[in-house]
């Protein structure tokens, strides 16, 4: 998706009403946290897991007043709460690094491309999706989590051999570049902002998930 530290989202939105684990289970998902440009972000000094629970600590404060939207649009439709929460982090610090709700400015296009804490890409030239709801609203909320079961769909398409966990970790990947730069399980990350996206994401959330964001 769009945003001060991802990309692109390129897909229409979908629902569903599985439960949490149909889409596969965070804890069985193998995961190399942050890169070092990532962990920059915040001026720490090691990479890895350790500093993607760094930075989902310090956006925790600000996350709390999302909370009951997150667990709300969770319980709805699937999706870890966790996850969410750990993509709100990543795309926006929690609403820290917009400006009015938008994120991503495009020197180029002279516009955002990014909306809200999920930062839903209205690009043209990108996801080109019409933003719902305000930026911090349990609408806007529900609309990133159907782009990111999309992108899940996609990637069970396209990799119809891999586990649900791996297809989860694509489609994370996927939700920052699009599924068509997701190539392999091994690289999954090769394109994604940060060349860590899904792996920073998947890490953020084991910690949101053992601090209060548990379906």
């Amino acid at each position: 998706m769009g945003g001060l530290f991802s990309s692109s989202a390129f897909t229409t939105s979908s629902t569903s009403s599985s439960s949490s684990n149909s889409f596969g289970n965070i804890n069985r998902i193998p995961t190399s946290g942050a890169s070092w440009k990532t962990a920059q972000q915040d001026k720490l000094d090691y990479k890895g897991a350790k500093a993607s629970q760094t930075l989902a600590e310090t956006d925790s404060d600000r996350m709390k007043k999302y909370r009951d939207k997150i667990i709300r649009v969770a319980n709805e439709t699937g999706i870890q709460p966790c996850l969410i929460a750990a993509i709100i982090s990543r795309e926006s610090r929690a609403g820290k690094a917009l400006k009015n709700g938008w994120g991503d400015w495009s020197p180029k296009r002279q516009a955002w491309n990014a909306w809200g804490l999920m930062q839903v890409d209205v690009n043209p030239e990108g996801g080109g999706h019409t933003p719902r709801g305000a930026w911090d609203s349990e609408e806007h909320i529900l609309q990133g989590k159907e782009i990111l079961i999309s992108f899940i769909g996609k990637i069970r398409k396209k990799f119809p051999k891999w586990s649900k966990e791996h297809q989860l970790k694509g489609a994370i990947a996927a939700y920052n570049q699009g599924d068509g730069k997701v190539h392999s399980f091994e690289n999954v990350d090769e394109n994604t902002t940060g060349k860590d996206y899904s792996n920073d994401v998947i890490s953020r959330a084991l910690w949101y998930q053992r601090n209060g964001y548990k379906n």
